[in-house]
């Protein structure tokens, strides 16, 4: 069994022959929603979550969905934004990303989280931009996406812009890293979980992908934290072994934290619950070095 890349929350599977009603109900809803509104989770209250659409300007722009999570109060708060990964299939159909798991555990330490929705996926509008097999081109693209959602929660009253740290898992943390290569002004910290995209049908993807990382490297400052399974089954060792190597060699600021194997893949950790033990230490710490807060605070 794999885990799901890009998402903590499993979409509920239809039966075979649902009733009339609700087949009618979805066929009249556009072909890239049908399924998220089969399947949509109710909103989780303690954690003030809400469904927000930003706007990303220009002539292509889009209408990017956001999932927003506060703590109490009115802030501001400073901000964490996670970059979701991207599933097999039309990314139309991937469910929104929420990551409940992380977003509760950094809500209770005093921070907003943003999980955006990028360009193509879900109900966001516009086209998935892959790029073919130029990978860093991929990135790139993907983190302009990042930076519009930065730019409309940073002209919120109740966030805090000056104190940004960037998280992302599979597809999200290579993005996160072509984030840190905008050298966005407000942005402190990346925090990569099992980052890169996984490009079979590309003749050496793997080299292909170190060496884009390796781009990104040469075009920040950013510290990061990286986190990887020895039972990827997206990445194998010699794959994120080459890619931090790569980063690091190219002027990169990067932690890599190898934690063996977890569970039946190391590339869940970020989403499941047992996987927190893991990644929270290392992450306060992290937090601790950038001048960051990271303790649970009373409600």
């Amino acid at each position: 069994m794999k885990w799901p890349s890009a998402t903590d929350d499993r979409p509920v599977r239809i039966g075979r022959w649902p009733v009339l009603g609700l087949c009618l109900t979805l066929a009249l809803l556009p072909t890239a929603t049908w399924a998220q509104a089969a399947s949509a989770p109710a909103l989780a209250a303690d954690l003030r979550e809400e469904i927000v659409m930003v706007r990303k300007p220009g002539v292509f722009g889009a209408e990017l969905e956001t999932t927003l999570f506060r703590p109490a109060g009115e802030g501001p708060f400073p901000l964490v934004i996670v970059n979701h990964g991207k599933e097999s299939g039309n990314p139309r159909f991937q469910a929104r990303s929420r990551y409940v798991v992380a977003a509760r555990e950094l809500v209770r330490r005093g921070y907003a989280v943003v999980v955006p929705m990028r360009q193509g996926f879900s109900k966001s509008s516009g086209s998935y931009i892959g790029g073919g097999c130029n990978v860093e081109s991929n990135g790139r693209v993907q983190a302009e996406d990042v930076a519009a959602v930065l730019a409309h929660y940073a002209a919120r009253a109740d966030i805090d812009a000056r104190r940004v740290v960037v998280f992302g898992q599979s597809h999200g943390g290579f993005t996160t890293l072509a984030v840190g290569a905008l050298n966005l002004p407000n942005v402190v910290g990346l925090v990569n979980f099992a980052g890169g995209l996984r490009q079979e049908g590309c003749n050496g993807w793997e080299r292909s992908l170190a060496d884009a990382v390796a781009s990104y490297a040469r075009s920040t400052t950013v510290p990061s934290l990286w986190f990887y399974g020895d039972n990827d089954s997206y990445f194998v060792p010699e794959t994120w072994q080459r890619m931090h190597a790569q980063y690091v060699a190219a002027g990169g600021r990067a932690r890599l934290v190898a934690f063996g194997s977890f569970g039946n893949d190391a590339h869940g950790l970020f989403s499941a619950a047992s996987g927190a033990p893991i990644w929270l230490p290392e992450v306060s710490a992290f937090f601790a070095g950038l001048g960051l807060p990271f303790v649970p605070v009373k409600p």
